[in-house]
């Protein structure tokens, strides 16, 4: 005998409703949050960045201009000034001052490390760390990553002192110019190199012995001669500046410089390449 199962009845369809619209729905405001999260994103690296230079550029100031006091140390009062203007939040500016000049009591030290990048371009990496073995693993880590090794090669640079300036373009520029010069060879400059004009201002840079950098900062800002001063810094000069052999080799030096610079114990970093 069959037995015959009568199955549950099915509830009935919904009718089929025509959307409005047959293209594929979109969340709005999901789209709209993710591209202000982007945005932002964007912005905060490029604080991130910005806060970070400062707080660089004011601690080399006080340690090369050996005085916290903007009034007394020109190349500090440019920097602030330029951090300032850029929005670096007080606290922010400082914490550098603090940092630059209390490093001594929390054991910070200036450190200086010699590598030899991918091509054979020499580089020197400043840093200021109150761990020495920590900084050095991290500098080693770093190289390594990027085909780059300790080596000796501070003899292929020079150490100068280098003020650079602008100043306002117009009919009297080389006058203004040649008195500028005047005035920093009697402050012991040796060498100066002046730009193309660009945006009405005309940028110069001079070179010292190391020795001679607070004397120069000081002659050139008293000169009046002078839009603005861009900065003041001892630097590594290559005995002589090279090109890359090729664009594989300067993008692999940029690689690495680039995240040597993104650590927080890196002041500067030199190469003997031709900028």
């Amino acid at each position: 005998m069959n037995l015959l199962l009568r199955l549950p009845r099915s509830a009935p369809l919904p009718p089929l409703r025509r959307p409005f619209t047959t293209s594929r729905s979109v969340l709005s405001g999901h789209n709209k949050w993710s591209k202000i999260k982007q945005k932002k994103g964007a912005l905060d690296l490029q604080k991130g960045v910005i806060y970070s230079r400062a707080n660089r550029d004011i601690v080399l100031a006080v340690r090369t201009g050996g005085n916290a006091d903007p009034e007394l140390n020109p190349a500090l009062a440019a920097v602030l000034r330029r951090a300032k203007s850029q929005g670096v939040p007080r606290e922010n500016i400082e914490s550098a001052l603090k940092k630059a000049t209390g490093g001594k009591e929390q054991g910070d030290q200036l450190l200086t490390y010699e590598a030899m990048a991918p091509g054979s371009i020499a580089v020197i990496i400043e840093c200021l760390s109150n761990n020495v073995n920590r900084t050095m693993h991290t500098m080693r880590n770093v190289l390594n990553l990027h085909s780059a090794r300790f080596a000796d090669v501070a003899f292929l640079f020079q150490r100068k002192g280098c003020v650079r300036v602008l100043l306002a373009a117009g009919a009297d520029l080389d006058e203004r110019v040649e008195r500028l010069v005047e005035a920093a060879i009697d402050a012991e400059a040796d060498d100066y190199d002046q730009a193309d004009p660009a945006d009405d201002a005309v940028e110069m840079t001079f070179m010292c012995p190391p020795t001679g950098l607070a004397r120069l900062t000081d002659a050139i800002a008293a000169s009046g001669l002078c839009r603005e001063l861009v900065g003041s810094e001892l630097v590594y000069v290559p005995n002589e500046p090279c090109e890359a052999p090729d664009e594989e080799t300067e993008r692999a030096v940029g690689n690495l410089v680039e995240q040597l610079e993104e650590n927080d114990d890196v002041l500067r970093v030199w190469t003997a390449l031709d900028s």
